[in-house]
């Protein structure tokens, strides 16, 4: 059975699905006819020894590369065309590829260690830029060129040395394949050459899907997985900080996979995607209409583009109509070296600043010479070169045929000097993965050839090596997937599965004097490590400062992110952290309150020790409340030198004149023990002006009391039966009165101050960044019956001087002491819920200012009206007049 009916007997079942659906409607390179009468028999369609590039050796490497992009015409019933028409469109860059292989299979024939002694030759076709024409291509690299499907024109794995297989083209068996030139192509080639052991290796495949080594077991490639160039995107918009990026990506794999692996990348880094438009190549315009309109719309200042540099250019058409030319836009491979948009008008309007992503490039030193020496007259045989040379010069080669309508060429023609993407070697990128295949290739062979290992199922002692003309393809595959080596280059190259470590470059797309654009390389990405020279970028930005593109701008220190109700991750609100809250990061999510020492500043970004705060002698309160006080203590003093120097007169002998004199004593030290609330509380502090204020104001208010309890006496004792009545209110009952009232005050005191005394306490319950210092009353208590006591005497004293109103007005002193009660009175009553109320050293504030207003309401309303009698009328000090009728 001849190789082609094995191989269609064998896999055709499970090829067919694939062709059908993939490519309905396509010719393919291959018919089969099949008879129920009839052996199986098959037959060639054209004639496939066009297009393609042959050279003799010891191990041939098989070549597929899309030179053309114009296949024949052909028809649908899949029979053999006589009048067959080879590809037109020749296109250049692929024929440098094709060039970089020969180039580098002649380097490593004249490589004195490379595979020394062994001859490398190369058969090339052309894929027509098609899958189904890269199938035919392979099925003819790999079953030969005969155009019957005989048994003698096909491969014979067991033909020995010495045997003659050089009878054509397709007598020699190739061990490897270097093409696939997309994705689409690989993915078919490498289901297709799989089942045979066949190593594919690609230089432009990219699809991460081609990584599964179960799917693609024989499966190679020089171009990095699209996974990392996509990571490599992520990276510079984390780096830069664009959190708010917009994404028009092709409407397939390629497409979608790059938003999903950005999407991966950046989770949780703060980064969103505003908006992802797709462009489908059937209704590009429309598409790219739509997105142009979205990029419009949206506050996305950077745009992130995964498609073809066809669909590219429709989209900055629809961009420059709509005059958006203020993007940031972020290129994959596919188009970011593009020469057809770096020289387009519509991207220097709209796309100057572009950051891509590209393929690495690298110098292949001696390639522009090798380049340079081809001439049609040199390689006689070279159909490609000769319509290169045609295309190129207008003219005819010498070697070409006598039906050319070109005149024919001097000779002298030459491609040096010759500017022309096919001779510019600048930035080898494509060219450089054809390059690295085939040394990939080559060092695979000669670790096989010179058995360092083999594998465990391949038992032959060195003697018995692999030769050349016994290469099997399976233990090629074996060598491949454990290379290691140095290029020529120095870099080391090794597959990890069908990858190699993923290298790029980072370019950008600079405006220079002249108005063109030009691309600039600025970093290069080597696997997960990205090394930027951020100096050297030209931004798309008037200032040519880094664009900025956020949904919501940073929070600062000190406030927090909201994120809005509905809205993705990166638009927010910022929120001032709350009183004793801090964030002392840009755009924290949550703010940290502040231990109770400690208060934030003014921005909430720190927290700063708190100030110990009290009523001190040196600010203006306590400034002001010390004056009153002494002021009231000299006024009281100089009553008391008034009532002294008087004291023989009516009016201070009237009702008990040593009761007025304990009576402003008692004032003075009321007015004085309010200069102990002011300073700094101490322990001795804290329990001294407690007891002094409750003791100064109880003997102050059982002096007023004892004085109405005597003028009641006083107008009592004259009524008749009650003449014995004034001595049980004497001098000395009216002292002792006043001492028992004083003691059950001190005792209370004393009880107090024992148990459950006040101590200097900070309070960290109040706002702000000063803590207070105070006197913390451990028992309230104890300050509770200070205070009820204090009250209980003036309730009864105010009681009592009601009742003593409606005597003879001119010795009624009954109703100044009824005035100074309700003064009193109001003092007290308002201070507690006062007191209560304030913060801080301004609670002590009120109880100072309570016991300021209380003594001067006593002291004016008691001894004013005294004093008004003796100083300026004392024609009424006598005792015809105070005694009236």
């Amino acid at each position: 059975m001849s190789f082609f009916q094995l191989l269609l007997n064998l896999w055709l079942p499970s090829l067919l699905p694939l062709l059908l659906m993939g490519f309905a409607g396509v010719e393919l390179g291959l018919w089969v006819r099949v008879q129920a009468v009839q052996p199986l028999t098959c037959s060639r369609w054209g004639a496939p020894s066009d297009g393609g590039l042959f050279q003799h050796g010891d191990v041939i490497i098989g070549g597929l590369f899309s030179l053309h992009y114009k296949p024949p015409p052909t028809t649908h019933n899949f029979t053999q065309q006589p009048n067959y028409k080879p590809c037109t469109g020749l296109q250049t860059l692929p024929l440098q590829y094709l060039y970089a292989m020969v180039f580098a299979l002649e380097e490593i024939n004249h490589s004195p260690t490379l595979l020394p002694g062994l001859k490398l030759g190369y058969h090339i076709r052309d894929s027509c830029a098609l899958p189904t024409w890269a199938m035919r291509g392979a099925m003819t690299l790999v079953g030969g060129e005969s155009e019957a499907c005989d048994s003698e024109a096909q491969p014979d794995f067991s033909v020995e040395p010495g045997e003659e297989r050089d009878k054509g083209r397709g007598a020699q068996f190739l061990p490897l394949i270097i093409g696939g030139s997309s994705s689409v192509a690989a993915k078919i080639l490498a289901k297709f050459l799989g089942p045979l052991f066949i190593p594919l290796m690609s230089y432009t495949a990219s699809c991460p899907c081609l990584s599964d080594r179960r799917q693609y077991p024989t499966f190679f490639r020089t171009m990095p997985s699209d996974i990392y160039q996509a990571r490599a995107i992520a990276q510079l918009a984390i780096r830069f900080n664009w959190t708010w990026i917009g994404a028009v990506v092709a409407n397939n794999d390629y497409g979608h996979m790059a938003v999903k692996v950005f999407q991966e990348e950046t989770q949780g880094r703060g980064v969103c995607l505003a908006f992802v438009e797709t462009l489908q190549r059937e209704r590009i315009v429309s598409d790219a209409r739509r997105a142009a309109l979205t990029i419009q719309a949206s506050t996305a200042k950077v745009i992130l583009v995964f498609s073809w540099y066809t669909d590219v250019r429709k989209l900055f058409l629809q961009l420059s109509k709509i005059n958006v030319t203020d993007r940031q836009f972020l290129a994959s491979e596919a188009w970011s070296t593009s020469g057809n948009l770096l020289q387009d008008v519509l991207s220097t309007r709209v796309a100057t600043g572009v950051v891509g992503v590209a393929i690495r490039s690298a110098p292949m030193p001696g390639f522009q010479k090798y380049l340079w020496s081809l001439k049609p007259s040199l390689q006689p045989d070279d159909k490609l070169l000769k319509e290169f040379w045609e295309n190129e010069f207008r003219c005819s080669p010498a070697t070409a045929l006598r039906s050319s309508v070109l005149p024919p060429c001097s000779g002298a023609e030459s491609l040096e000097g010759v500017q022309h993407t096919f001779t510019d070697t600048s930035q080898l990128r494509v060219t450089y993965n054809v390059y690295l295949a085939v040394y990939a290739v080559a060092h695979a062979l000669h670790s096989l050839l010179s058995c360092p290992n083999h594998d465990v199922n391949i038992t032959r002692n060195r003697s018995n090596c692999s030769l050349p003309k016994h290469i099997q393809p399976q233990e090629l595959l074996h060598h491949l997937n454990t290379v290691n080596f140095i290029t020529p280059q120095g870099e080391r190259l090794h597959f990890q599965g069908a990858d190699v470590p993923a290298k790029y470059d980072l370019v950008n797309w600079q405006r220079t004097p002249g108005g063109t654009l030009k691309l600039v390389l600025v970093g290069r990405v080597d696997g997960f490590d990205l090394r930027l020279d951020e100096s050297a970028i030209q931004w798309s930005t008037a200032n040519n400062q880094v664009p900025k593109s956020v949904c919501s701008e940073s929070c600062r220190p000190g406030t927090r992110k909201a994120n809005r109700k509905g809205e993705p991750l990166c638009c927010f609100d910022c929120i001032p952290c709350a009183e004793g809250e801090i964030s002392n990061q840009t755009d924290s999510l949550h703010c940290e309150r502040c231990p109770p020492e400690f208060w934030p500043n003014v921005e909430q970004t720190i927290c700063m020790a708190r100030q110990l705060d009290f009523l001190s002698f040196n600010e203006t309160l306590g400034i002001t409340l010390t004056t009153v006080a002494a002021s009231g203590v000299t006024v009281t003093a100089a009553v008391f030198v008034v009532f002294l120097h008087y004291r023989h007169t009516p009016v201070v002998r009237a009702n008990n004149s040593e009761l007025s004199f304990l009576l402003l004593v008692s004032l003075k030290l009321c007015f004085l023990c309010s200069l102990v609330f002011i300073g700094r509380p101490s322990v001795w502090s804290c329990r001294f002006q407690q007891a002094a204020f409750g003791i100064s104001f109880v003997l102050c208010v059982s002096c007023l009391q004892v004085k109405t309890i005597v003028v009641l006496a006083a107008f009592r004792s004259a009524q008749p039966g009650a003449g014995a009545l004034m001595k049980w209110f004497g001098p000395s009952q009216q002292r002792g009165s006043v001492c028992l009232f004083t003691s059950i005050q001190v005792l209370i005191c004393i009880i107090w101050l024992c148990l459950s005394p006040p101590e200097p306490q900070v309070d960290f319950n109040n706002p702000g960044s000063k803590v207070t210092l105070e006197c913390f009353m451990a028992s309230v208590v104890g300050f509770s019956l200070v205070l009820g006591y204090i009250g209980l005497l003036a309730c009864t004293c105010l009681l009592l001087a009601f009742l003593a109103r409606k005597l003879p007005d001119n010795f009624n002193e009954a109703k100044l002491i009824t005035f100074s009660m309700l003064i009193f009175c109001a003092v007290w009553v308002a201070f507690v819920p006062a007191y209560v109320s304030s913060p801080g050293k301004y609670s002590v504030a009120v109880e100072i200012f309570a016991i300021l207003a209380s003594s001067y309401g006593l002291l004016f309303c008691v001894f004013a009206p005294k004093c008004f009698i003796i100083l300026l009328k004392p024609e009424k000090n006598t005792k015809k007049h105070l005694m009236g009728r």
